[in-house]
């Protein structure tokens, strides 16, 4: 099983089943209906009974109750009759857990949430697990579990070895964590950057406004692309393009600017 590039996965509430047809129309590349964070313990009953995917032709995933809740046994019943999802979302994803147990149980691709700091410890092992074919970036609560600020230097370690140990098991680039602004579209924006310059290849969206500007993060910029078209007009073997060596290895970074401009 394969993972689909998501670029802007957008979250909705799993217990506003109201929203999911407007959330598939903002311009998303995959729905993710939250059973967990966004749904408070007295719906999360309530919630399961509204998993559906027939109200898009985009990809819909679900991100299940953890492991450590008296939901989660609920969640695995109700995901596992759902053939047709894109996949389902394991928060706080470590190999000590039942992780092994949700690749063997579900017919379905797992996305592992990163958001601890065992997770991380562990993610080597877990890109590896059969099954598994993404992982994410839970950042906020992985701040919350480590004790460190939510900001790019804190983060730049974690960031690295998620996009490390995903190439590592080959799978696709992992998926950013949240900016928690909503507002704040050039934030929103540059971050996206960020995650990208790092090697990640998408970003989860918790609201409809952050979804064009994570896009446009993601989106080569005007001298990315001049640079990227010179460089594969030049000849093969060792050239220069603007005064600099290229060689192979740039030709296959200038395919992959390209190659972004259809996303």
């Amino acid at each position: 099983m394969t993972s689909p590039n998501f670029i802007a996965p957008l979250f909705v509430p799993g217990n506003r089943p109201e929203r999911f047809e407007k959330a598939a129309n903002f311009g998303a590349d995959a729905i993710i209906i939250d059973l967990e964070d966004a749904v408070a313990a007295t719906e999360k009953d309530e919630a399961r009974t509204h998993l559906a995917t027939h109200f898009t032709q985009l990809p819909v995933l679900v991100r299940i109750n953890g492991e450590e809740t008296q939901w989660y046994d609920d969640d695995l019943s109700a995901v596992s009759k759902f053939p047709l999802l894109a996949g389902v979302i394991v928060p706080k994803a470590r190999v000590s857990g039942k992780l092994v147990d949700i690749t063997k149980a579900l017919d379905v691709p797992i996305i592992a949430l990163i958001e601890s700091v065992q997770g991380l410890s562990e993610a080597r092992q877990i890109a590896a697990m059969p099954g598994v074919t993404r992982l994410v970036f839970g950042s906020v609560d992985y701040c919350a579990d480590l004790g460190c600020e939510h900001t790019r230097e804190a983060l730049l370690t974690a960031r690295s070895e998620l996009v490390l140990a995903s190439r590592l098991a080959g799978l696709p680039a992992p998926i950013d964590g949240v900016t928690t602004s909503i507002d704040d579209l050039e934030l929103i924006a540059s971050d996206a950057r960020h995650g990208l310059e790092l090697g990640f290849g998408g970003k989860l969206a918790i609201h409809p406004r952050q979804i064009a500007a994570i896009r446009s993060g993601f989106k080569p910029k005007d001298s990315e692309i001049e640079w990227a078209k010179k460089v594969l007009a030049s000849v093969d073997g060792a050239s220069a393009v603007g005064g600099a060596m290229v060689d192979e290895p740039v030709r296959i970074r200038a395919r992959s600017i390209l190659a972004r401009l259809a996303n």
